[in-house]
């Protein structure tokens, strides 16, 4: 398993007020996903001058703002098989879903760090 992205990832009811946040202190948006299969949601990624990522998730039906960690990998069935060995489990509430460009899955640790777990999905796969 290789990571090729690891950054922090603010999941909110409302992205508005922290994208603000975010933009204050240098960050620019790079690219909005927004789907509405398993969940509606907006993926708003940004980036600043020093190339440090942020994401801020709006997904309107949560009940709370989580601060999770995105951690992209090249393997994502080697990666979750690596991290349930270490006691994560999955999330409840975040079933693992795919999207187009993408499948992901929430962990939660024993000591109750949130995980995206996620691997591209290239239109050859």
């Amino acid at each position: 398993m290789k990571i090729t992205t690891f950054n922090p990832s603010i999941i909110t009811k409302d992205a508005e007020p922290v994208i603000k946040v975010f933009e204050e202190l240098g960050f620019k948006q790079t690219h909005n996903k927004a789907e509405n299969t398993d969940v509606e949601f907006s993926a708003h990624r940004m980036k600043d001058e020093n190339g440090f990522h942020v994401d801020v998730v709006e997904v309107p039906v949560i009940p709370q703002t989580y601060s999770t960690i995105r951690i992209n990998v090249d393997n994502q069935e080697e990666a979750l098989e690596f991290f349930k060995s270490q006691g994560f489990r999955e999330a409840r509430g975040f079933a693992p879903s795919t999207t187009k460009s993408s499948k992901y899955a929430y962990l939660v640790s024993p000591t109750g760090i949130i995980m995206d777990v996620c691997q591209h999905v290239k239109k050859n796969d």
